[in-house]
């Protein structure tokens, strides 16, 4: 059993069973043909769909996908995840963070944050260039920012420090 909830709240439990898949205990029959990498067609109701898996971060079990054009974003919590909101443990396994290190060597374009400020997980927080590529360093947790390490125009090395939190 999944439950599986949108941006704006709407929540549905799915049971995937050996034949059918049952979407809040109602059979959910449809027809899926990959049609590309991460690109599927389907057929519903008599109705033709294009989606799209854009982003999947496995780890926070959370997906994006394009439907027809427009974009859905969805978490899904397992069997396990509903028995920790259960028993109230459900930030049992928050991340605290630490610091933010260079996932690899480049040059400090611009920097988002300042200390004292409060960020949240996915929040921009640095720009770094690498291989003549603009990579967006993101929170990986949410928290404040103690001391920034690094100045803009400076060059890092992979696993260098970059923030504290």
């Amino acid at each position: 059993m999944l439950q599986v909830k949108t941006a704006n709240d709407k929540i549905w439990q799915v049971d995937i069973q050996k034949d059918a898949i049952l979407l809040n205990e109602t059979p959910f029959n449809w027809d899926i043909t990959p049609i590309g990498t991460n690109t599927y067609h389907i057929i519903h109701n008599y109705k033709s769909y294009t989606a799209e898996l854009v982003q999947a971060d496995y780890q926070a079990k959370a997906f994006t996908f394009k439907i027809n054009g427009v974009t859905h974003t969805l978490s899904v919590k397992d069997q396990f995840d509903l028995l920790l909101d259960k028993l109230g443990m459900s930030n049992a396994n928050a991340q605290k963070v630490n610091d933010v290190k260079a996932p690899m060597p480049g040059l400090i374009l611009e920097i988002k944050v300042q200390p004292g400020q409060e960020v949240k997980k996915g929040d921009p927080i640095m720009i770094l260039e690498a291989m003549k590529m603009e990579n967006i360093l993101k929170s990986p947790g949410d928290g404040v920012v103690k001391e920034i390490k690094v100045a803009v125009k400076q060059n890092v090395e992979k696993n260098q420090v970059l923030i504290l939190f």
